[in-house]
C-alpha cells in the first residue's frame, strides 16, 4: 500500500536527524558521474535501433500562408522516404509543467524559423540535403514583432494595488523612479534537443530529450491523437534543460508522426540554430521600479511593472513580479504585468522565469535608493526585510535572508568597502563591489517513487529527469540513508515513463517534490520491516545492511532472504502554501574591475550565500550555486538575443554570436549555505536551491559596477558599449 502525505501541516519530527547511516547531507559524488565521463550514459540521439531512418526540419522563411510547391520532386530525390507535412505538428516547445496541449498547425508560421516539415531519408547527409531544397513559400503578412509597437494586455490576476501609492510618494524622503531593460536569452543547453522514435503498430517509444515525463507523454499523445498509456518516453540522462525542455518539442511529434506512417524508427535531431530558433526563449523585459521610503530608508511605496512579450494563444508570460510580491515590506503597493503579442519565437520558461530578470531589476534599484539615502545596502536591505509576507498577511515558513546577508557580508569582507564610488584604481582599471539579495518561490509538486529491496540491496524508481542537477544522487542518498545501506548498495532508475510520475525538473522542486515521495517509499519499507520483526518503526536503526534492535544485530539479506519488498511513496502539496509563504533566500557580493579605456567589465571574485532548507547533498547543490551565478555573469554582461525589427527573426542564433560566459570570463567563486530547517516542506525539511543562485547575481555585479566607475546601467547585458557611454 502507498504510504501516502499531503503536506497541509508543518514536519517537525526531524527524522532525518535521527537516521544513523551517515550519507544524506553529505558530499557524494554522483553515482552516474563516470558514465557521463567515459562515454556510457546514452542521450536521446544516440541509440541506433535497427532499420533507423534520418529526419531534419524544415523551417519557414517568414510569418504568414505556408505551402511548400516542390514537395513531390523532393520526394524523388536519393533516399528520401517522407515529406511530411502533417497539421499535427507543434509551432514550438510546449510549456510543459502547465500539462497544456501544444499549439498546433503549420498551414500559417507565426514567427520566422517555425518548423512546417519534415524530410526523412536513409542517411542524415541526404535528409538534410533534400531539406534545404524544399522550397517553402509563405505569403507575408504585416503581423507585429516589436513589443513596444503594441498594445499590451494587462492579463487577469497579474495585477496587484493596495494603500494609498499617492499619498506615500508625497510623504517620502526619498522617491526612485528608474525604467531598465533586459534582453531576451535563451536556455542554450549543451545538448540539443533531439528525439528517436519508435511504432510498433500499437504503442510508440520516444527517447527524448525531455525534463517533465509525465506531462511529455500527455502531451505528445494529444499530439499524435492516441491515447497516453500508448506511449512511452525514456529520457534517463538529459544534458541540460534550463526550461527549454519542459514540453515537448517540434522533433518529438515530427519523429513520432514520421515512424508511425513508415513503420521505421525515426531520429530527428535539432542542429544549433534550430534549437536557438525553434524552442522558447525568455522574454524581453522593460520594467519600471518606482520606490518611496522614509529618512531611515524604509519602504513606504513599491511598484513594479513589467512587459513581456509572447505568440498569440500562448498562456504563459515571464513573471517578473514573482519575488517582488513578498521580498520587501512596504505598506503601499503596485504590481503590473502587460503582455504584448508579437510574432517573435514564443517565450517560455528559461532559467528561474521570473526572478531571474525581476530580482536583477529591483536589486538594481533597491541600490540606486542606498546610494540616494547614504544608508549602506546590506544595511538598507535589513531594515525592510518583512516580518510576514506583505500582500497575503500570512506567516513565512521559514526566513533566512538576514542570516544570509550578515554572513555572506562577513564572509566577503563587505565592511572594508569604502562607501563612494571611484575609490579604486589600478592602472586603467577601476575596482568595486556591489551586493544584491536574492529571492525565489518554493514549490513542492505531486510526485511519486518507488523502492525495491531485496536483501540489502535496493533499487529506486520514479519517472523523474536528473538534466544535471544530481537527481541520481539525492534519491540515492535519501534511499540509502533511511534503509541503512552503503551507497553501492543503491541503485537509482530514471527517466521512464513505465516507472512511477515523479515531479520532473523544472522550478527547482524536483529534489524536495520527488526526493519526498522516495523518503516516503523507504518509510513505507521502514515500517514493513518493523511490522515483520513486531517492533515500531521508530524503534528500528539501520546502518550498513544490518538490523539492530537493542542488543541484537541481524543482516538485511538474513531477515528477507529471498524476498522482494516494494515501498511505494506518495507527496502532494496539500494546502500549505495557503497557509504560509513559501520561498528561498541569498545574498550576492561581486568585485569587478572596469576599464575606463574600452568599457571592458572582468569579474575579479563573487560569493553567494543561500539558505534553501536542508541542503541534501553540498556537492550537487554548490554546483547548482556555481552554475546560477555564472548564469548571472552572463546576464549582466553577455547574454542578450537580437531580434530584426523588420521581421522578428532571431539575428545571433548560434554560440559564436550569443555570448554566453566561458572559463576565462569565469573568477573563483564562494559559496556558503545558511543552516536552516523548513518543516512546511515536509519530513526532509529541504527547499530548491538550483535556480537561487541566478537571482539577484546580475545585480550584484551590475551595481559593483556603479560602485567601481560611477556608470550606472540600467539597459542589461552591460556591453563594453553600453558602459562608455555611461562613464561619468
Amino acid at each position: 500500500m502507498t504510504l501516502d502525505l499531503k503536506l497541509d501541516a508543518p514536519d517537525e519530527a526531524n527524522r532525518a536527524d535521527d537516521l544513523v547511516q551517515g550519507v544524506l547531507g553529505h558530499e557524494n559524488e554522483r553515482p552516474d558521474g563516470l558514465s557521463k565521463a567515459i562515454g556510457a550514459a546514452t542521450y536521446a540521439a544516440e541509440p541506433r535501433p535497427d532499420g533507423l531512418l534520418h529526419g531534419f526540419l524544415v523551417r519557414a522563411p517568414g510569418i504568414g500562408a505556408v505551402s511548400c510547391s516542390n514537395a513531390n520532386s523532393v520526394r524523388e530525390m536519393e533516399g528520401v522516404r517522407l515529406v511530411l507535412r502533417d497539421p499535427r505538428m507543434i509551432r514550438n516547445a510546449a510549456q510543459g509543467a502547465a500539462n497544456e496541449a501544444p499549439v498546433q498547425g503549420v498551414d500559417r508560421a507565426e514567427y520566422v524559423g517555425q518548423p512546417v516539415a519534415l524530410v526523412v531519408a536513409d542517411s542524415f547527409e541526404q535528409a538534410r540535403h533534400a531539406a534545404q531544397a524544399l522550397e517553402v513559400e509563405v505569403e507575408t503578412d504585416d503581423a507585429p514583432v516589436d513589443p513596444e509597437a503594441v498594445t499590451a494586455e494587462k492579463p487577469d490576476g497579474r495585477q496587484t494595488a493596495q494603500g494609498d501609492l499617492d499619498a506615500a510618494r508625497r510623504d517620502a524622503a526619498h522617491v526612485l523612479d528608474r525604467t531598465y531593460t533586459t534582453s531576451s536569452m535563451v536556455s542554450a543547453a549543451m545538448e540539443p534537443h533531439a528525439a528517436t522514435a519508435e511504432w510498433d503498430g500499437t504503442r510508440l517509444v520516444l527517447r527524448g530529450s525531455l525534463q517533465m515525463l509525465k506531462y511529455n507523454r500527455n502531451e505528445l499523445a494529444d499530439s499524435l491523437g492516441i491515447a497516453p498509456e500508448n506511449v512511452r518516453i525514456l529520457a534517463p540522462y538529459v544534458g541540460g534543460g534550463f526550461g527549454s525542455k519542459l514540453g515537448i518539442s517540434a522533433e518529438c511529434v515530427a519523429a513520432a508522426l514520421a515512424a508511425i506512417e513508415l513503420g521505421r524508427p525515426i531520429r530527428v535531431v535539432q542542429h544549433r540554430r534550430q534549437v536557438f530558433e525553434m524552442n522558447t526563449r525568455r522574454s524581453e523585459t522593460r520594467q519600471r521600479i518606482r520606490l518611496a521610503a522614509d529618512r531611515q530608508g524604509r519602504l513606504t511605496a513599491l511598484e513594479h511593472e513589467a512587459l513581456v512579450s509572447n505568440l498569440p494563444d500562448e498562456t504563459f508570460a515571464e513573471p517578473v513580479l514573482q519575488g517582488s510580491h513578498f521580498a520587501y515590506a512596504a505598506p503601499n503597493r503596485a504590481l503590473r504585468m502587460h503582455v504584448a503579442r508579437i510574432h517573435r519565437p514564443a517565450a517560455g520558461s528559461v532559467r528561474a522565469p521570473g526572478e531571474a530578470v525581476g530580482v536583477t531589476a529591483f536589486e538594481v534599484a533597491m541600490d540606486e535608493l542606498a546610494v540616494a539615502t547614504g544608508i549602506d545596502p546590506v544595511e538598507l536591505r535589513l531594515r525592510n526585510i518583512p516580518d510576514k509576507d506583505p500582500e497575503a498577511g500570512i506567516p513565512f515558513s521559514s526566513h533566512r535572508l538576514k542570516a544570509a546577508l550578515s554572513e555572506g557580508a562577513r564572509r566577503f569582507g563587505w565592511a572594508d568597502r569604502p562607501s563612494p564610488p571611484r575609490q579604486r584604481r589600478e592602472g586603467e582599471w577601476w575596482i568595486g563591489t556591489g551586493m544584491a539579495a536574492a529571492f525565489r518561490v518554493n514549490a513542492i509538486m505531486e510526485a511519486q517513487a518507488r523502492i525495491l529491496l531485496t536483501g540489502d540491496r535496493a533499487v529506486v524508481e520514479t519517472d523523474m529527469t536528473d538534466i544535471g542537477t544530481g537527481s541520481y544522487a539525492i534519491f540515492q542518498q535519501i534511499a540509502a540513508e533511511l534503509l541503512g545501506l552503503p551507497l553501492e548498495r543503491v541503485k537509482v532508475r530514471l527517466g521512464d515513463t513505465e516507472l512511477p510520475p515523479g515531479s520532473g525538473s523544472g522550478g527547482s522542486f524536483g529534489a524536495a517534490s520527488t526526493g519526498t515521495a522516495v523518503w516516503m517509499a523507504g518509510m513505507d519499507l521502514r515500517r514493513q520491516i518493523a511490522r515483520a520483526l513486531a517492533c515500531d518503526e521508530a524503534d528500528l536503526t539501520l546502518k550498513d545492511g544490518t538490523i539492530i534492535r537493542g542488543n541484537t544485530r541481524r543482516s538485511l539479506a538474513e531477515a528477507f532472504d529471498g524476498t522482494v519488498l516494494t515501498g511505494d511513496g506518495h507527496v502532494q502539496p496539500g494546502d500549505a502554501q495557503q497557509k504560509v509563504r513559501q520561498a528561498t533566500f541569498g545574498a550576492h557580493f561581486a568585485e569587478v574591475a572596469v576599464s575606463d579605456v574600452t568599457g571592458e567589465i572582468r569579474m575579479r571574485r563573487m560569493h553567494g550565500s543561500f539558505a534553501a532548507g536542508r541542503i541534501l547533498n553540498p556537492r550537487t547543490a554548490r554546483s547548482q550555486c556555481h552554475g546560477g551565478m555564472i548564469w548571472g555573469i552572463g546576464m549582466a554582461l553577455t547574454e542578450a538575443v537580437t531580434h530584426d525589427r523588420r521581421d522578428g527573426h532571431m539575428v545571433n542564433r548560434d554560440f559564436a554570436e550569443y555570448h554566453l560566459p566561458v572559463n576565462a570570463d569565469v573568477p573563483p567563486l564562494d559559496v556558503h549555505f545558511i543552516e536552516e530547517r523548513d518543516p512546511w516542506a515536509g519530513p526532509l525539511q529541504a527547499k530548491g536551491i538550483g535556480e537561487l543562485g541566478i537571482c539577484g547575481a546580475g545585480a550584484a555585479i551590475l551595481n559593483a559596477v556603479h560602485h567601481a566607475c560611477g556608470a550606472r546601467l540600467r539597459d542589461f547585458p552591460a556591453t563594453p558599449d553600453r558602459v562608455l557611454a555611461a562613464l561619468v
